[in-house]
């Protein structure tokens, strides 16, 4: 036992003790809703749909049969070795704590950064996929508005109301936000079900395999995502379906400090979510080829391929699935919201962002952190202001979190039976360092894939972030200011401070 524990203690809270921290946020979350928060974030049946020309356009129906489960492999190998680190520091903001400990304060910084954006990155591209196809494309018409009627005004209008409500349940409800989730991660399972069911018994054409292993280069044609590439090259490009659809999977270790035995239920969570996200989503994608009458005609109608194969369904259980997935985008804009929040106030509670006193700050009834959840609400909707809006949401997302994911993960290559001789109760074992190594390569592979042709403004973006990063932490005397997570003689000089903040807290509870 740890000379700052406490026998007395929660043994979660304990374990945060040890690192250093108050529990501030409330501890209600069970294992299936630490799971249902990546899951829903995750959220097969909105990048899965939105992102789907993405791989399509690229290589044909071998993007989807054959680069679907390649990217879900590197997504899973990425998934368990994070889940190995979380075990061991099941915290808030679990990537910039890893990248801290495991590599350095320099180290961890960068990384929190490139997570931070990655997250406010997702939420804004989850809610522009929201708005179009699902609102805009399949909503809106129920009521009587007509799709190309409804400008940007519109769009950014239907962008803050949607947001600020995803801000509003995390901030003031967070209860209620946490059981929407859970029904969202059992509604994912059925509407897919449903959803590949109707798609595929209602089938215009005959069903026809091997159009999942045929490879069509389609890049440089009307209406495909990419410029001309060759086969090779677009085969990869393709991957970027799977690198945007398969992440966030870091809600788990996000939401650690409000989850019931962390060390255990955090990894099941990561892990849990990937898998069944790639199963599931792997018969949402391939269903998609299969239905299309005309495969050149569905690559050329961009996100409106989906309406085409959803139009041979029955009115009655096409507007009931659509109305659904609806819910189920909505449900993962806000499982972002919350993954993204928790990271900034944990970054800003080691004092890393400007504004750390204000965002660190958690409001004493709802036991959230209000300043984070809105600076959160704000930025996702500034960004998504940006024209081209989804396409570099989409692939910046992908890219920034890939980037997040590989550095802490590497560092634990080089950190493992040395600095970090301490495992949770999720261990790889022999296959800790391998999965590393291989999940490390995995995760930079797909940030590359997102940075190429047509989107190199996000190879800039990335690169000018880093240049900019350094400028900061070396130019402005951040690295002399910034401390980074709490270690040896630090723990124990917060250690009344620690109980003032939960005593202070308990107090409030009571009244």
């Amino acid at each position: 036992m740890s000379a700052h524990a406490k026998p007395d203690l929660d043994p979660d809270v304990q374990l945060l003790h040890e690192m250093g921290y108050a529990q501030e946020l409330s501890r209600r979350m069970g294992g299936f809703s630490n799971f249902a928060v990546s899951f829903s974030l995750i959220c097969i049946l909105s990048g899965g749909i939105t992102a789907f020309q993405m791989g399509f356009s690229a290589a044909g129906g071998a993007s989807i049969g054959l680069g679907w489960p390649l990217g879900g492999l590197f997504s899973l190998i990425v998934a368990a070795s994070m889940a190995q680190i979380a075990s061991a520091y099941p915290t808030a903001g679990g990537l910039y704590h890893w990248g801290s400990i495991l590599g350095g304060k320099t180290w961890g910084w960068v990384t929190a950064w490139f997570n931070l954006l990655g997250l406010v990155f997702v939420v804004a591209a989850i809610n522009f996929g929201t708005w179009d196809p699902f609102f805009k494309t399949l909503i809106a018409p129920l009521f009587g508005a007509r799709p190309e009627a409804l400008g940007w005004g519109h769009q950014t209008l239907f962008l803050c109301v949607i947001t600020g409500l995803q801000a509003w349940l995390n901030h003031r409800h967070v209860r209620l936000a946490s059981r929407i989730t859970d029904l969202s991660g059992y509604l994912i399972f059925v509407v897919t079900l449903l959803l590949v069911g109707s798609l595929l018994a209602y089938s215009p054409v005959p069903l026809d395999f091997g159009r999942l292993v045929t490879f069509t280069n389609f890049t440089g044609t009307e209406g495909s995502a990419w410029p001309q590439q060759g086969l090779g090259l677009a085969f990869l490009s393709g991957l970027l379906l799977t690198a945007y659809t398969i992440t966030g999977f870091d809600a788990s270790a996000h939401t650690a400090e409000e989850t019931r035995d962390a060390a255990a239920t955090v990894p099941k969570g990561i892990v849990n979510a990937v898998l069944w996200s790639v199963l599931f989503g792997y018969a949402l994608v391939c269903s998609f080829v299969l239905v299309m009458p005309d495969l050149g005609a569905a690559m050329k109608m961009g996100t409106g391929f989906f309406e085409a194969i959803l139009a041979p369904i029955p009115a009655p259980l096409r507007i009931t699935i659509e109305l659904l997935m609806f819910f189920i985008n909505f449900v993962c804009g806000l499982a972002a919201v919350t993954s993204s929040s928790r990271m900034m106030y944990a970054f800003a509670r080691d004092g890393g962002l400007p504004g750390s006193r204000w965002l660190k700050q958690v409001h004493h009834v709802h036991r959230t952190p209000g300043a984070a959840i809105w600076v959160t609400a704000v930025l996702a909707i500034a960004i998504t202001l940006y024209g081209d809006a989804f396409t570099v949401l989409s692939a910046g997302s992908a890219v920034f979190l890939f980037i997040s994911y590989a550095m802490p993960i590497a560092a634990g290559v080089l950190a493992e039976g040395r600095s970090w001789d301490k495992k949770g109760p999720f261990s790889l074992g022999l296959w800790s360092k391998p999965c590393a190594v291989a999940g490390s390569a995995g995760a930079l592979v797909l940030a590359w894939v997102g940075m190429q042709p047509p989107n190199g403004k996000v190879a800039w973006v990335t690169a000018g972030l880093f240049v900019l990063l350094g400028v900061i932490w070396f130019g402005f005397g951040v690295r002399k200011h910034f401390a980074g997570p709490p270690i040896g003689q630090r723990i124990a000089a917060r250690q009344r401070h620690m109980c003032e903040i939960e005593a202070e807290f308990s107090e409030r509870d009571a009244a």
